[in-house]
């Protein structure tokens, strides 16, 4: 079910650092996402946003990793893309790929991977998820990079990697 995205505005001593990696195929939709997500973390007091952009969905793995090895460590990583069903099983196979990769690096490296790198139907579903206010998952992944940046602060506190 589509839910409405609503805005959580925090206090601008939050801080926080994090890399987005937005890929440049289908680029209408994914400017849309990215331009939401950058204005949800500024709201929320990100000390620093670094973007990237990536030729297509594909490679968005690879930079996310790049990121996910920095030192010291981004909070999150958000990857952003758009891949439109076609004739052929392509953009499955493009989605579950960029999935499997994205998951790994956030289990082998620690960092969360902010995951919307999605698959439409139709452009319908991409205008109203990427270019909508109401339904933007742009804005999604800002706070969902911003919850997990806070759960790995307390479930590591003392670690001597800078959640």
């Amino acid at each position: 079910m589509l839910k409405p995205v609503r805005s959580h505005v925090r206090s601008p001593k939050s801080g926080g650092r994090f890399a987005i990696v937005a890929s440049q195929y289908n680029a209408r939709y994914v400017d849309g996402m990215l331009r939401a997500a950058r204005a949800e973390l500024k709201r929320a007091g990100a000390a620093e946003v670094r973007v990237v952009r990536v030729p297509g969905a594909f490679e968005v793995p690879v930079v996310a990793g790049a990121f996910a090895r920095q030192h010291p460590r981004w909070d999150a990583v958000i990857c952003l893309g758009v891949i439109m069903q076609g004739q052929t099983s392509h953009a499955q196979h493009v989605g579950e790929a960029v999935t499997a990769g994205l998951m790994q690096l956030a289990v082998t490296t620690g960092v969360p991977m902010i995951h919307e790198v999605l698959v439409f139907t139709n452009e319908e579903q991409a205008r109203v998820r990427c270019l909508s206010r109401e339904f933007n998952r742009g804005t999604e992944a800002a706070q969902t990079a911003w919850k997990m940046a806070a759960v790995l602060r307390a479930v590591a506190p003392d670690s001597d990697v800078p959640f």
